[in-house]
């Protein structure tokens, strides 16, 4: 028997996107703009090394203005 979801996966190119620059460092999610009522357990996220992440509770995408920046981990 196989087991399929029956939930859509949300488009991503739909997806709320956050600009955020270097001095904003290190990304966190939720972050201090979003309201209470949304909250979720924080994490933490690389966008140095891509220059986009997203966040796996609410798939909000935060983008690293300027692009991956070199030598990041």
């Amino acid at each position: 028997m196989q087991l399929r979801s029956t939930m859509a996966q949300p488009d991503a190119s739909a997806l709320p996107v956050v600009e955020v620059t270097e001095r904003d460092l290190p990304v966190h999610c939720p972050n201090p703009a979003m309201p209470l009522w949304s909250s979720h357990p924080r994490v933490f996220l690389d966008v140095a090394a891509e220059g986009e992440a997203m966040c796996p509770y609410c798939g909000t995408r935060y983008r690293l203005r300027g692009g991956p920046r070199k030598g990041a981990h």
